[in-house]
């Protein structure tokens, strides 16, 4: 009956998509209700400082399962097209994913929800059951899905079609003598937002103030059209907000589902739980409605690149803890091997495990960590107390103070008292990069405008091509 081992536990991924670290009742947020992810928060782990690898979402995705950086598995932007059919390009293709340490170890493996990495059709090799969105995202009534290659509708609120085929899966897994790894990939609260939810969940924001959206000035680089007009923002930020809220609550309430699933079949101890996000995003926080391309340049703002984590496994990872280490997605697969008592995986990659955080460590120890990201052009190195983000070739750059300014409102990059802590943070990011990056996949000079990436980049076969707006837009599904 999968595994009772807590040593070898089963493992449950839920991903949502485009959720902000603040966009949860635990982290602090008492507009919110999501009572779910706090229980789950109370019986592990909340990471509190986790950072995706890319403020966007395939490039963010496609680290988090190869754990290596967008300048070495070649996805620097949203994948715009080639999705599925002739054209479904698999945009991942010859990379080792930890999926597949885990199929060689024995488990069974489940996608049900987003992949948004190519070849959305075709399930990834060792996978028994292939549920997986058309594309990136889209309407949330009535969603068309593969399943297992072939082109099905899925007539309903999706939240609750992807809810009800993973206990589906946990039902029918539970009967087997493997253990089984699920990726139940959520595309909530990504737009579209207003009109899109039950109402049950949408009633719970009657009268809310939503003061942890605070509304600002529209940042100075809102993207522009072709007509020079700003494109972003919301023409009704109540119903909008609304809308975001909701789609948080109701997958909450599919979560809680999904959990009490586990408990029901006899698993919970013996399961690890991870939640997280695809990337972070902002609901009129720094004055920008999205994420990382909700700018013109790129942004790397800690609201764009931080997102919600939580582990729990009763008995295995000691609950109500809340654990300030900075980590990243980058750290998730050798985190997970080491976990399952699996070999680590070979080749050079940046990520670290926080196994002894799980264990009970409170990460305050470890060597000093810091945390690097990337879109395109846009590089970022933060720690503790400073984040410095270049801008290839010709920036603008960004230098912050994060123990003085943790909004990141004054930029010092400029600032003749900060050039030191300029000058060493600039040669500490260009060293990292520069032990890392695959040449043939590197963003650095790509012309990433967040219009979505057209071809993968991929070593042997060129550099593909990405489709650059010449105004920058803001994308709904990106």
């Amino acid at each position: 009956m999968a595994s009772h081992d807590p040593g070898r536990p089963n493992v449950l991924l839920i991903l949502s998509d485009d959720q902000g670290p603040w966009a949860l009742g635990c982290a602090g947020n008492d507009d919110i209700h999501t009572p779910a992810l706090d229980a789950l928060a109370a019986s592990g782990v909340r990471l509190s400082r986790f950072f995706c690898a890319s403020p966007v979402c395939s490039p963010a995705r496609a680290s988090l399962f190869t754990g290596e950086i967008p300048s070495q598995h070649g996805v620097h932007d949203w994948i715009s097209r080639g999705h599925v059919g002739d054209d479904g390009a698999d945009f991942l293709a010859g990379r080792r994913l930890f999926t597949d340490d885990l199929h060689d170890a024995g488990y069974r493996l489940g996608l049900v929800g987003k992949w948004h990495l190519g070849a959305n059709d075709r399930p990834r090799p060792g996978f028994v059951r292939w549920l997986a969105h058309e594309s990136g995202g889209g309407p949330y009534l009535d969603t068309v899905l593969y399943d297992g290659g072939e082109r099905v509708e899925a007539p309903g609120y999706l939240t609750d079609v992807l809810t009800g085929e993973a206990c589906a899966f946990l039902s029918r897994e539970a009967e087997r003598e493997e253990p089984f790894y699920l990726s139940l990939h959520y595309t909530a609260p990504h737009t579209p937002w207003k009109g899109q939810h039950p109402e049950a969940f949408e009633a719970l924001y009657d009268g809310c103030a939503f003061d942890s959206c605070p509304q600002g000035p529209p940042h100075p680089w809102q993207p522009v059209g072709p007509d020079g007009a700003p494109v972003g923002g919301e023409p009704d930020v109540r119903a909008a907000l609304t809308g975001y809220f909701a789609a948080v609550s109701a997958m909450d309430a599919g979560i809680g589902r999904v959990l009490s699933r586990l408990a029901e079949l006899g698993l919970t101890e013996s399961t690890l739980v991870v939640f997280t996000s695809d990337n972070g995003f902002n609901c009129g926080h720094h004055g920008i409605w999205g994420k990382g391309n909700g700018t013109f340049p790129q942004n790397v703002y800690d609201s764009s690149v931080m997102v919600p984590a939580i582990v729990s496994q009763p008995g295995r990872v000691p609950g109500g803890r809340v654990c300030e280490a900075l980590l990243s997605a980058y750290d998730l697969r050798p985190t997970l091997l080491e976990h399952l008592g699996l070999p680590a995986a070979a080749g050079s990659r940046p990520g670290r495990s926080f196994a002894d955080i799980l264990g009970g460590s409170p990460g305050e120890d470890r060597p000093r960590v810091v945390v690097f990201d990337e879109y395109g052009p846009v590089r970022m190195i933060r720690t503790e107390a400073w984040k410095y983000v270049h801008r290839h070739p010709y920036g603008p750059h960004e230098l912050y103070d994060l123990v003085t300014d943790p909004d990141e409102r004054r930029n010092l990059a400029d600032a003749p008292e900060a050039a030191a802590v300029r000058a060493g943070l600039a040669g500490e990011l260009d060293a990292w990069f520069a032990r890392y990056v695959d040449p043939v996949a590197d963003g650095r000079g790509l012309p990433v405008s967040g219009a979505g990436q057209a071809a993968p980049l991929r070593p042997g076969s060129g550099l593909g091509a990405f489709e650059a707006a010449p105004f920058p837009t803001v994308p709904r599904y990106g």
